[in-house]
């Protein structure tokens, strides 16, 4: 395999993790966990909600920032040009494959938004909730991984955060589109991890800001 990349020295530097973390959700609607329809069920995005309930169980307890997000439209005319059917058909605000999966779902804690494009960030107020409780650190779940994963990791970047991605917190359709993007974006914007080891960083975290 052509190493190219690292002789250009892509991904050397780490990010890192800083010193108030956030947590995205990104789309675990039950129209992409419910293998009732028509984009439901698939294997890597079933793990990763259950990744992700372990890690909000962990982090709401200590109090971490979780903003949540679902996709959907009051009409086609309102939605940007998707080449997806099944978004067009489902993603609509009277469609019950819309409601947040309860598995990663705390009404009460969560800040929920609905998002009209790919990213988390993209005119939501998600910057606006961080900025206030002072997050430097967003940990990015959800899914698919090479569209709103992706994006929304891009977007994090964007807005200065270090980013951090567990792996099996996030899921995709395929396999292959999966490693492929977190391998891209780890070279270039973001710390690709696993469960386990953020959950240390946020024990970490949780010890050094006792009182």
């Amino acid at each position: 395999m052509s190493d190219d990349y690292s002789n250009r020295s892509y991904g050397e530097i780490p990010v890192g993790f800083g010193d108030k973390p956030g947590i995205v959700v990104v789309d675990f609607q039950v129209g992409f966990t419910d293998p009732q329809y028509p984009l439901g069920g698939a294997p890597l995005v079933m793990r990763a909600v259950e990744n992700t309930a372990r890690l909000l169980e962990v982090a709401r307890r200590y109090d971490v920032p979780v903003a949540s997000c679902y996709t959907s439209y009051m009409n086609e005319r309102e939605m940007p040009y998707w080449k997806i059917t099944a978004v067009r058909d489902t993603f609509r605000d009277d469609h019950p494959s819309i409601a947040l999966d309860p598995r990663i779902h705390q009404p009460g804690y969560d800040v929920v938004v609905c998002k009209k494009g790919p990213s988390i960030f993209f005119q939501t107020g998600v910057a606006d909730f961080f900025a206030k409780e002072r997050v430097d650190t967003v940990i990015v779940t959800g899914c698919n991984t090479s569209g709103c994963i992706r994006a929304s990791a891009i977007d994090a970047f964007s807005h200065r955060y270090r980013t951090i991605v567990p792996e099996d917190c996030v899921g995709d359709i395929e396999e292959g589109p999966h490693h492929d993007n977190l391998r891209d974006i780890g070279r270039r914007y973001v710390d690709v991890t696993n469960l386990e080891t953020v959950l240390g960083q946020l024990e970490t975290w949780r010890q050094r800001n006792a009182h």
